[in-house]
């Protein structure tokens, strides 16, 4: 049977280098990254704490512009991109930290509400409709009108999930979704952005140290002093 995200390339990186700092503090952090993502496809990186891995995922979220090489997101260049350019490309994504980022000051249904008020043609009882579902999908039904303080760490970040899916992104960019949960609220929220992941179309790239979550990507790779060390197929233990 054919897999939903055999037909195209949402995410291809060729030849890209990146440096931060200018002058006698430039410093190259990535390598020659070379990787293609398919429409539809689970891809967890992982790799040693300062290997490049956010770097790279921020590069590809646009959350800067990349320097050299090429790295095309959803058909679009964003190497050498404009922030006009680059505000244009984050339209597309959905992003999940470690810090869930939640705004205190406003329940989860209003938290997951804000995604949905930059997009266009889009009325406030669609919204709220909208961010309903998306906490009721990820069980969160009875907590609606509920302030951050007044949620667990894994209630928290099923909240950041929802907000990250409501506005039906092409690309969700996670950065270790589940280093602050507990071993059973980690496989909740991974396993709630697999099913939604899927039911929506939409492509996932986690970064992750978190080995108890690596069987629900569709591939593993793995980078090591700014290189990608090895992009494989299946699920795979670190240490092979």
């Amino acid at each position: 049977m054919e897999t939903p995200y055999s037909s195209k390339s949402v995410i291809s990186i060729e030849n890209l280098d990146h440096y931060f700092g200018k002058g006698q503090l430039c410093k190259q952090v990535l390598f020659n990254i070379n990787l293609t993502i398919n429409a539809g496809e689970i891809v967890i990186m992982t790799g040693p704490s300062g290997s490049g891995k956010t770097t790279l995922l921020t590069l590809v979220g646009g959350l800067r512009s990349a320097q050299s090489g090429s790295l095309q997101v959803l058909n679009r260049q964003l190497c050498g991109a404009k922030n006009g350019q680059l505000t244009q490309a984050r339209r597309n994504n959905g992003y999940i930290f470690q810090a869930h980022n939640l705004h205190g000051s406003l329940t989860a249904i209003q938290n997951v509400r804000m995604a949905l008020e930059v997009l266009p043609k889009i009325s406030p009882s669609e919204m709220l409709e909208r961010s309903q579902a998306m906490l009721q999908a990820v069980g969160l039904g009875e907590r609606l009108n509920y302030y951050p303080d007044n949620l667990s760490g894994g209630q928290k970040q099923r909240v950041a999930i929802a907000r990250a899916l409501v506005s039906q992104p092409k690309i969700v960019l996670a950065d270790e979704p589940t280093a602050a949960l507990d071993k059973q609220s980690g496989r909740d929220v991974v396993e709630i952005m697999q099913k939604l992941a899927k039911e929506q179309g939409c492509t996932i790239l986690l970064v992750t140290h978190d080995n108890r979550i690596l069987d629900i990507a569709d591939r593993i790779v793995y980078m090591e002093d700014g290189h990608l060390i090895r992009n494989g197929v299946g699920t795979m233990a670190m240490n092979e």
